[in-house]
């Protein structure tokens, strides 16, 4: 099944809150080879004037990976998982996340092209927090491949 023609401009429901914990914080910069003080250390990171630790800043694919799930169950889009690779991923980031954010994420497809028989499904999470502020925008582009 190919990707879906209609699938630009697609968005879906805000994800179920995400509760940023101090140790999610500090596995993930150590599995990003993180050695900021700020990632690890909450008392450098209340010197610093942060609540608690600092996320880095490519913390927030995990929110971005809930609503990228939704992409994937969605039977209607024609994105075969088995198919796809990622090939490439941006964040603009309006603050740091911090443990203790509640976040939620709103996925929408921006774009689909097609490429050498493969599509190229590009879209973008707005992550924000539990003051529906905006907190950081993640931009990623699957690679759907074709068939062979």
């Amino acid at each position: 099944m190919p990707v879906a023609a209609d699938l630009p401009g697609r968005s879906y429901p805000d994800t179920q809150p995400y509760l940023v914990g101090r140790e999610k914080v500090r596995e993930f910069a150590r599995a990003v080879g993180s050695r900021d003080p700020l990632s690890l250390d909450v008392e450098a990171a209340r010197a610093a004037g942060f609540a608690d630790v600092v996320a880095p800043p490519t913390f927030a694919v995990v929110v971005q990976d809930l609503t990228l799930s939704q992409l994937l169950a969605d039977e209607t889009a024609g994105v075969d998982f088995s198919r796809v690779v990622h090939g490439d991923q941006r964040f603009t980031a309006r603050r740091p996340i911090v443990a203790g954010d509640l976040l939620t994420g709103r996925m929408t497809v921006t774009s689909v092209k097609t490429l050498g028989g493969n599509a190229m499904v590009t879209s973008s999470t707005v992550v924000r927090d539990a003051d529906d502020q905006e907190v950081v925008t993640a931009v990623s582009t699957l690679v759907v491949r074709g068939d062979a």
